[in-house]
């Protein structure tokens, strides 16, 4: 021992300069002994020590110990005081001992503890790898025996306090139904209390069944085991259990995926690398973690931070969510597309589209806003939804339903503002329709239209589009060259529909109140681009001439507005519906 004006020298620099004095003492004391071996740490005894030879000694080698504190002190037999004599370690000293330890791991300090032997035997003049006793050190085997009669030093508590963004990473977990499951080598009182800190359990919460060490979970059932693990599944409740080992981990993955979990599990050392295989998605620490964790994982972490976890699985979901959008409008819009073929087919009225049109609206006009999806941001709500099921289709029964819904609307309206400029030269929802004085006819005689030359008395007024004269010498030319203004109509109703559509597709089940269309500029800026470039075909002439449309007039963009607007509200209703639907099978579920 050092005499006592060495101690109080010490004590008063490190009260002066707490960091450089901490390491002052290191640089001391290393300068005074010597390293002669390291026992390394293993997880059997949660240890490490050193044989060391101080200088000038005449009692020999000793051996350093620390290690996991209730490890330590179960393999010792005497303990060092103040004054520096050892003592005997009795029952209630060492009850003491283990009071402190928990206190200092109930403020969530994880704790070490310090030991030393004095009497080392055969090693007590172990000078290197010549000397007789060395074979006793290659086996690890004989650590432990090692490591016993040892004398207890003291108790040292570290704080590691998790990152400020860790807390509400676990509170957007618990509202997205991802459970978070704790699996640690520290005390058990060390890990309740960080897991209190950092928002798993509330301060005053009952860990009774949340709280395990590892090889208490390790003696329950199989059965046991999957009823404590899955009977909240889904909930996004949390679990911690401490000291625990490679194995208890791989067991607890296991048990997880049984139940039809899907596990992501973190990690860092050679030890995790089993579990991190084992786990649907194995994450290995990028700074911190080993090469052999990092090489059994499906990922690495450039930051070890779990905010960055969360913050991928709302970047996920979010990324499914824009693909199933793009999905959503495209196949709606050809739903819709092929409603309006079929529908004019089966009525009997002249071909509304021809091809060069619905060529342009497949390629040019539906290109840009379909794109523009993949940008949507996340839904605000995209963290409270509960995850989904592994075996949910990309197309469910219900998004199926829609789709056709909105198809059989955009068809409907697209071949009925074709219908309707036939059969109506006067207004429409206040909108007047005779400004170019068309010819209006019966919907018997728009859907026998092949049968007009026997029409006795029909006759087709001349009706103006833009700067043109539409005069018919045959009035059977009405329905076929005649239909140019009614193709441009319902083609323009046609891409007006599918341009709300988009705004429709911005979020699968958030209203246009809660998710406007502004929150993705990049839509905006697509639909403006589609709609610039069909103003262009209708009020170019040579491109008019080429697609075989005319321009509109006020009043006839008024109409395909007024027919185009209702697949807002009506995808709003499908929006309420499935919310409905899913609310049912969450309460069926639970």
């Amino acid at each position: 021992m050092p005499d006592p004006t060495l101690q109080e020298e010490i004590s008063a620099k490190r009260l002066s300069d707490p960091e450089r004095s901490t390491m002052g003492a290191c640089q001391y004391w290393g300068s005074k002994t010597e390293r002669l071996f390291t026992l390394e740490f293993d997880r059997l005894r949660k240890s490490m020590s050193v044989i060391v030879k101080e200088q000038d000694s005449p009692t020999g080698n000793k051996l350093l110990v620390k290690g996991a504190a209730e490890c330590v002190l179960d393999r010792c037999t005497s303990v060092q005081l103040k004054d520096g004599t050892i003592a005997p370690l009795t029952s209630s000293f060492r009850e003491a001992v283990l009071s402190s330890i928990g206190g200092m791991a109930n403020r969530g300090l994880r704790v070490l503890a310090f030991a030393f032997k004095s009497d080392l035997g055969d090693l007590s003049d172990y000078t290197g790898v010549k000397h007789p006793a060395h074979a006793s050190l290659i086996n690890s085997e004989n650590y432990p025996s090692i490591e016993s009669q040892m004398t207890f030093v003291g108790l040292a508590g570290l704080q590691d306090p998790p990152r400020q963004e860790v807390k509400p990473a676990i509170e957007d977990c618990k509202k997205a139904g991802i459970r978070v499951i704790v699996i640690t080598g520290d005390n058990k009182g060390t890990a309740e209390a960080i897991c209190r800190e950092i928002g798993l359990f509330t301060e005053d919460e009952d860990l009774t069944a949340k709280s395990f060490i590892g090889r208490d979970f390790m003696r329950l059932s199989t059965s046991e085991r999957k009823e404590l693990l899955l009977k909240d599944k889904g909930t996004g409740a949390g679990f911690v259990f401490s000291r625990a080992e490679p194995i208890h981990k791989q067991e607890i993955v296991r048990v997880l995926k049984s139940g039809g979990e899907i596990v992501a599990m973190t990690g860092d050392g050679v030890n995790d690398a089993p579990a991190l295989k084992l786990a649907d998605i194995g994450v290995a620490m990028g700074i911190t973690g080993t090469e052999v964790a990092k090489e059994a994982s499906d990922m690495v972490l450039a930051d070890d931070d779990f905010a960055t976890i969360v913050s991928a699985v709302r970047e996920g979901r979010s990324i499914y969510n824009n693909m199933k959008a793009f999905i959503r409008y495209l196949i709606s819009s050809n739903i819709g597309e092929v409603v309006c073929i079929l529908t004019t087919a089966l009525l009997g009225f002249p071909q509304g589209l021809i091809p060069v049109q619905l060529l342009w609206v497949n390629l040019v006009t539906d290109g840009a806003p379909a794109t523009a999806l993949g940008f949507n941001p996340p839904d605000v709500d995209i963290m409270e939804r509960p995850p989904r099921s592994s075996s949910e289709s990309l197309v469910s029964g219900w998004t199926f339903v829609r789709f056709m819904v909105i198809g059989a609307y955009v068809g409907i309206a697209t071949v009925g503002v074709f219908a309707l400029y036939y059969l109506n030269n006067t207004s429409f929802l206040g909108i007047d329709l005779s400004g170019d004085g068309h010819t209006a006819v019966t919907y018997n005689q728009l859907t026998h239209w092949g049968e007009c030359s026997l029409w006795p008395e029909f006759r087709a007024n001349p009706y103006t589009a833009g700067d043109h004269l539409f005069v018919f010498a045959d009035p059977c030319d009405y329905f076929s060259v005649g239909k140019v203004k009614a193709s441009t109509l319902a083609m323009s109703t046609l891409v007006v529909i599918e341009m709300f559509n988009a705004f429709n597709a911005l979020s699968e089940n958030n209203s246009l109140l809660v998710t406007p269309p502004w929150v993705n500029r990049w839509l905006l800026v697509a639909i403006a681009v589609s709609m610039g470039l069909h103003f262009t075909i209708l009020y170019t002439p040579w491109l008019a001439d080429s697609f075989g449309v005319v321009p509109l007039s006020l009043n006839e963009w008024l109409l395909v507005v007024a027919v185009s607007f209702p697949i807002i509200p009506l995808d709003e209703l499908l929006k309420l519906i499935g919310k409905q639907l899913q609310r049912n099978e969450e309460t069926l579920g639970q």
